[in-house]
């Protein structure tokens, strides 16, 4: 989703997670086509009134980018408090625009472009459903603690500051850094296998935190890896999808 409004966003945001559906936002066009790049959304929705690149050039910078046509469906215009009145109005409509597009793009969330599962060691986590699970025990993640998860599963041994994790995963420039903190804290309390036993995801002092399981590369549905398929993590591919619930920059 791309809006430069945040009530818009949350209000279009809420209704499409009630219908199933996972939001990565970005506030400008820039930060879309930065987004795009590792997210490869379904389906894009966008703003009409943007800062910096918008309307048709947007749309065609999104398409040329991705690994197939990418469906555009437009929020309703509007800002402030009546955007937003408009963002929840219109909801039930906007749900409906994006599952025709979906529909006519031929990728439902059950199609065969789902994404795949990923790997590594005994741990899982599955972007189609939002599940983790390592050891057989299925981890209890909020939604932004998942999209860091994999977010970094599909980036190992990279180190990512702060700041990075909080543009990347959920495209914003600035927000609570100490929340970031937090999420990361929580996760990796909960990617250990006991009470101080060591986890996956450990923190570079100085610089950030990297996730340290190894393995192969993680291949997209549809280039080698049935929609579905268990595939191990790698180097640089998708970042993680995630909604605005509990982000570090709310309230």
């Amino acid at each position: 989703m791309v809006a430069d409004d945040p009530a818009v966003a949350t209000a279009a945001t809420a209704a499409l997670a009630r219908a199933g559906h996972t939001t990565a936002y970005a506030t400008d066009g820039f930060t879309a086509l930065e987004l795009a790049a590792d997210f490869h959304p379904h389906v894009v929705v966008l703003d009409p009134a943007l800062p910096g690149i918008h309307g048709l050039g947007l749309r065609r910078r999104l398409r040329s980018g991705a690994r197939a046509p990418v469906p555009v469906v437009s929020l309703p215009a509007g800002g402030g408090a009546a955007g937003a009145a408009a963002g929840r109005a219109g909801a039930p409509q906007l749900v409906a625009r994006v599952a025709e597009a979906l529909r006519r793009a031929g990728r439902a969330a059950t199609g065969a472009e789902a994404a795949p599962v990923l790997r590594a060691g005994d741990l899982t986590a599955d972007p189609g459903t939002g599940r983790a699970v390592r050891a057989g025990r299925e981890l209890s993640l909020t939604a932004d603690e998942f999209a860091l998860l994999v977010f970094l599963m599909r980036h190992p041994g990279r180190v990512f500051s702060r700041e990075q994790l909080l543009r990347r995963v959920w495209g914003r420039d600035f927000g609570d850094l100490s929340a970031v903190a937090a999420l990361l804290a929580r996760l990796r309390t909960e990617l250990a296998a006991g009470p101080g036993a060591p986890g996956p995801l450990t923190e570079v002092w100085g610089s950030g935190y990297r996730f340290g399981a190894g393995g192969g590369e993680a291949v997209p549905a549809g280039a080698g890896a049935p929609a579905g398929e268990t595939v191990p993590v790698g180097g640089a591919a998708d970042a993680a999808p995630g909604g605005l619930r509990d982000r570090p920059w709310a309230g």
